[in-house]
């Protein structure tokens, strides 16, 4: 008791290597709200007590128990405050659509939470640069060149690049293209830049 559970859901985000989003741990978070329930009840009845027979010796305990309410609380608070950023920085990592890997270890408010981040973005990504708007995911390092060599890593069909025509993406296959067109597959893992 006294916030061991609390800070084990801490320390299992710790040991969550950055950018990985381990499974959700809802009887964890149960767990820790429970024991907030008990410690908030305790506290009322020693409260009372404390009140009505005026017993001074149960003060110490009441301010302990509070303490543990905080921590329980800051706890819960940094668990659910972490995973949400490590879900938004999936969003710019694999674009609009996570792999289903990813979204397995995710609770429903949190598949919400991101299909709402991933609709805002998208509304101030039309928002800007005139009528076809501006994507901001692509290019997240400045590139060195515009067009870049790729290795398709699975089959994955017609492909449209700028001038209009398109291209078949078979496994193994091997393209010259433009960076932006493909970043966002490369980040999906279909195609792979191939370094000279």
């Amino acid at each position: 008791m006294f916030c061991e559970k609390a800070i084990e859901l801490i320390r299992e985000l710790q040991r969550a290597s950055d950018g990985q989003l381990p499974a959700f741990n809802e009887d964890g978070i149960r767990q820790v709200l429970e024991e907030m329930k008990a410690l908030y009840e305790q506290n009322q009845t020693d409260v009372n007590e404390a009140k009505s027979e005026g017993r001074s010796d149960l003060i110490p305990t009441i301010k302990f128990r509070h303490c543990c309410l905080l921590r329980n609380q800051r706890c819960i608070a940094a668990f659910l405050y972490d995973r949400l950023l490590r879900i938004r920085s999936l969003r710019w990592e694999y674009g609009s659509v996570l792999p289903t890997s990813i979204r397995f270890h995710m609770c429903a408010e949190e598949l919400e939470w991101f299909n709402q981040y991933k609709k805002s973005l998208a509304i101030y990504m039309r928002s800007m640069g005139g009528d076809e708007g501006l994507d901001i995911t692509q290019d997240m390092k400045p590139p060195k060149s515009l067009y870049i060599e790729v290795r398709c890593l699975k089959d994955y069909g017609e492909f449209e690049i700028d001038d209009g025509t398109t291209i078949l993406l078979k496994k193994n296959s091997q393209h010259f293209l433009s960076r932006w067109k493909c970043e966002q597959l490369i980040r999906q893992g279909v195609l792979e830049h191939v370094m000279s």
